[in-house]
């Protein structure tokens, strides 16, 4: 008997046959290529002749492959490609997140053939590399109203960690290494509340006050001279602009403490605020939200961290700098900053993640960043006027949070996948009920926010039992996650051969 036949006994393998089977019915399921040829061709392998510089027993003999075609081929991953919802598939208002399109030209510059440049060069054979950088830590400071950026975290969560260090070295040096307690507000992203316990702080959480906004009378019972730093978003969570950020400024710089700016939201000020302005000492910026890089997917990002003059000294190693070789043509030179916390990651970060950002930048210009916070901010005021669910707190700036009321906002997000668009973040923050945490972005036109408004109130008008029900229209419906996450089947063979072991 075939370990494909011993398989049938599996009651997993016998769910899964009825799921294709169900899919393939609905024009819904693309087989796996394993399924799409039961012949095999057996290439390579090591044999046990040798032929291998590993040992026998960490080489196959050989490889079986299914045997098809370039057409059956291209087709499966044109299909597969067809079957997954991404930015460039429609509007994805997920907030907090803020996925924006990645305009292509971007993709155009990082393949450029001069943009191929291996990390190990010498610095004098690598000077327009060095140059780009040292232009986008411009950029990102005058952005910011930073004094001084380190292109290194690779990540927006790796660069919050970074400017936690920082701010643990600057205390340090400046002989108040006793400050051990770091201020984040409840609404913050979860990644301020790990990065400082990943950076050795004990987390003090913040309420809100009544309009959304930080309480400043709990701030000032929080604030003590065990305080190292302030996290905070402005716009907040709820897209709401802390108006009393001077005063919060002052409050914590008066114990002695930093107000570190989490620039999830930098894309609501983008040529009309900076943090610098604002009081804050040091922060980090998500590139994939704010100049529309490639976001996560296990890909490389990038978090670059900027910083006030007197936190410069503490930044990774190393930085770039012009090196004054003449006046008419200088050159630029990699160094390290005198207190340092070292390196944070390999060479000076993700390179051409960092090309993107500058080429964005570049692109925009002073006008056309002011221009992308301007329609940031509209967009996210017209949606939330033309949908029939609550928004509580307002003025708010580049997102809202609605509220799904009576409904399940989770039920809501399944069914609006049916009505083709993907829906916004949902649960979060907590200070609103069945929160509908929503972000446009600046890319998307009028005729695309009133198709997400009328999936919107399409959903608001529906009964529980059609929200419980959905999605119906998707390849995959109410997925277990956290079996997923806990138990992942990694292969297709694994499953197969489990019949083998009993």
């Amino acid at each position: 008997m075939s370990d494909r036949d011993e398989s049938r006994d599996d009651p997993r393998a016998e769910q899964t046959r009825y799921d294709q089977a169900r899919y393939v019915e609905n024009g819904q399921y693309e087989p796996l290529l394993s399924e799409k040829d039961q012949t095999r061709v057996e290439i390579g392998g090591n044999g046990g002749d040798g032929g291998s510089p590993l040992p026998d027993d960490l080489t196959r003999d050989s490889l079986e492959l299914p045997e098809l075609s370039e057409p059956e081929l291209a087709r499966h991953y044109t299909r597969l490609s067809q079957m997954i919802y991404g930015i460039d598939s429609g509007p994805y208002p997920l907030g907090s997140c803020t996925m924006k399109y990645n305009p292509k030209f971007t993709e155009d510059v990082a393949a450029l053939p001069s943009a191929a440049v291996h990390p190990d060069r010498s610095e004098r054979s690598v000077q327009g590399t060095l140059e780009l950088m040292y232009r986008l830590q411009d950029y990102l400071g005058r952005i910011g109203g930073m004094d001084a950026v380190t292109l290194q975290p690779p990540a927006g969560a790796a660069g919050e960690f970074v400017g936690i260090r920082v701010a643990a070295a600057y205390h340090e040096h400046e002989g108040e290494g006793h400050r051990d307690e770091v201020i984040v507000p409840e609404s913050a992203h979860g990644t301020n509340f790990a990065s400082a316990a990943l950076g050795g702080y004990d987390v003090v959480s913040l309420p809100s006050d009544e309009g959304g906004r930080v309480d400043l009378e709990a701030l000032e019972a929080a604030l003590s001279e065990n305080t190292a730093a302030l996290m905070l978003t402005n716009p907040n969570t709820l897209g709401l602009f802390e108006r009393d950020i001077e005063e919060i400024a002052e409050m914590v710089h008066d114990v002695g403490g930093l107000l570190y700016y989490d620039g999830a939201n930098l894309n609501a000020l983008l040529g009309r605020a900076r943090p610098g302005d604002m009081g804050f000492d040091v922060m980090h910026y998500n590139v994939h939200k704010t100049f529309a890089t490639p976001h996560g997917g296990g890909g490389p990002g990038a978090g670059p961290v900027g910083v006030v003059d007197e936190l410069a000294p503490f930044l990774p190693a190393p930085r770039v700098r012009e090196n004054g070789a003449s006046k008419s043509e200088p050159g630029y030179e990699l160094f390290d900053p005198e207190h340092t916390i070292g390196k944070v990651h390999g060479y000076q970060g993700n390179w051409l993640v960092l090309v993107k950002a500058f080429a964005y930048i570049a692109r925009l210009g002073d006008e056309g960043l002011a221009d992308a916070s301007a329609k940031a901010v509209l967009n996210a005021n017209y949606l939330a006027s033309r949908i029939e669910y609550e928004v509580p707190y307002e003025p708010f700036h580049h997102e809202f949070v609605a509220s799904a009321g009576e409904q399940d906002a989770a039920d809501v997000a399944k069914r609006m996948l049916d009505y083709g668009v993907h829906p916004p973040t949902t649960k979060w923050p907590e200070i609103v009920p069945e929160a509908l945490m929503t972000e446009p972005t600046e890319v998307e036109g009028k005729d695309t926010l009133d198709r997400l408004a009328a999936a919107f109130n399409a959903v608001a008008d529906e009964d529980d039992e059609t929200l419980e029900a959905a999605p119906e229209r998707t390849t995959a419906r109410r997925i277990d996650q956290t079996s997923a996450a806990r138990s992942p089947r990694l292969s297709w063979q694994a499953l197969e051969s489990e019949g083998d072991d009993e």
